[in-house]
């Protein structure tokens, strides 16, 4: 396995074999775009600016100097992987380039204690899918009970919302507790106030790249590989009171549309191939998918994943979610197949979440309403606080990770803190 002249310690999510891209800042500059390697980010548009991307997909291109992903994740897979295979070169032990050109390195090396992280696109449009069926079927037996769990649609296409891109933040931005209109009972006067069952969802989200598809064009499942760019975890913070009064008949809205927490840093799907597993479900019992959500390549990824409730003054935060994007019933090639099917335009930049990443066994729900079967049992953290639904003050912490073969890569963390509603 390739080693890097730049020391990453063990353990470290951000190694040689990962280079996730994302956008910072510092010493009150403009974003810009960088890549993760062990504590440090290394700064793009330097390495761009001195002439270092001479491949032919990018030695034409400004894409590192702009201020988001978007214009680099347009240029499609080819640039991406020789981006990629060229930084790994400079950043390997025996390339001299960058490892011996003492004033580059300091000016291309910026240490991410010293960064502001920022969104890593423009983000022209948002879609959250509901891809788990383990999440499907308890909450909607929490809804429905266990013999109405799966709607009749479920196992045959996957089911999603169009979100919000104008509340989706970067990791680390506090969260304000929302108000809205709420009727617990469904049978009294609805009345207007700050939500009590504030939830969190584990989930993860794919950005699309390359170019648009034109309107009326869709995109098969053998081409959606291809408009895959990369991963982000994304936290899709839930107000599930007001979700429970407005989400019939039309689905989430204002329940949902408020805050949505995603880490800035994008694993790209060139460094997760070593990860790639079997997708389950989908077997010779359940119904056949349509011929355009059939796939040439059925795979998952192997990406273990957790999430950490810290209350406000404890230090010790309560792993609450251990769960697994392989998990998944509905693969991320066909959420793109059907959300294009009917000709809907796939932008760079836009954003298709999966959904809550829920799985059977013991902590294996990524939700609170999951996991309290809608606030009837309380969850015990560390220290004996309960909770049934987040507190403000509350710290949400997730975590992403691979390892196969002695090989190993981090998405590092998406975090979020509960503060008190607007009086």
């Amino acid at each position: 396995m390739a080693t890097s002249w730049l020391a990453v310690d063990p353990g470290c999510s951000f190694t040689l074999q990962n280079l996730p891209y994302g956008v910072f800042s510092h010493s009150a500059g403009q974003p810009r775009i960088g890549t993760a390697i062990g504590s440090n980010i290394l700064d793009l548009a330097v390495l761009q600016s001195k002439g270092l991307f001479q491949g032919p997909h990018l030695r034409q291109s400004d894409c590192f100097s702009q201020t988001t992903l978007n214009a680099f994740m347009a240029l499609g897979r080819p640039a991406w992987t020789e981006a990629r295979a060229r930084i790994q070169a400079l950043l390997r032990a025996d390339e001299p380039a960058l490892r011996d050109n003492e004033e580059l390195r300091k000016a291309a090396l910026i240490s991410q204690s010293k960064a502001i992280m920022h969104l890593p696109a423009n983000i022209p449009d948002y879609t959250d899918f509901y891809a788990s069926r383990e999440h499907a079927t308890t909450c909607g037996t929490i809804l429905r009970g266990k013999e109405n769990a799966l709607m009749p649609n479920w196992l045959h296409i996957p089911i999603a919302y169009h979100g919000r891109s104008s509340s989706i933040v970067v990791s680390g931005t506090p969260v304000r507790r929302p108000r809205g209109q709420l009727n617990p009972d469904s049978n009294a006067q609805p009345h207007t106030a700050a939500c009590k069952w504030l939830d969190f969802e584990l989930e993860m989200a794919a950005f699309i790249g390359g170019p648009p598809n034109a309107l009326g064009q869709p995109v098969s499942t053998a081409e959606a590989a291809d408009r895959l760019f990369g991963l982000v975890l994304m936290n899709d913070w839930s107000a599930r009171d007001i979700q429970k009064w407005e989400g019939q008949p039309l689905g989430p809205f204002t329940a949902k549309n408020w805050a949505t927490s995603i880490s800035p840093w994008v694993v790209t799907f060139d460094a997760l191939q070593p990860f790639r597993c079997e997708a389950p479900g989908q077997e010779a019992t359940s119904p056949q998918v349509q011929a355009y959500l059939q796939e040439p390549d059925r795979h998952s990824f192997n990406i273990q994943l957790s999430v950490e409730i810290t209350p406000l003054g404890n230090t010790t935060p309560t792993v609450i979610t251990r769960s697994n994007f392989k998990h998944l019933y509905w693969t991320l090639e066909q959420m793109v197949a059907h959300h294009s099917v009917t000709g809907c335009p796939m932008r760079p930049g836009d954003l298709l979440a999966t959904g809550t990443i829920s799985c059977d066994g013991e902590l294996g729900q990524g939700s609170l309403l999951e996991q309290t079967m809608g606030g009837k049992q309380a969850v015990e953290l560390e220290g004996g606080e309960k909770r049934t639904f987040l507190q403000d003050g509350d710290t949400v912490t997730m975590r992403g990770w691979c390892e196969a073969g002695g090989v190993g890569l981090g998405f590092g963390s998406c975090t979020g803190q509960v503060v008190s509603a607007h009086p």
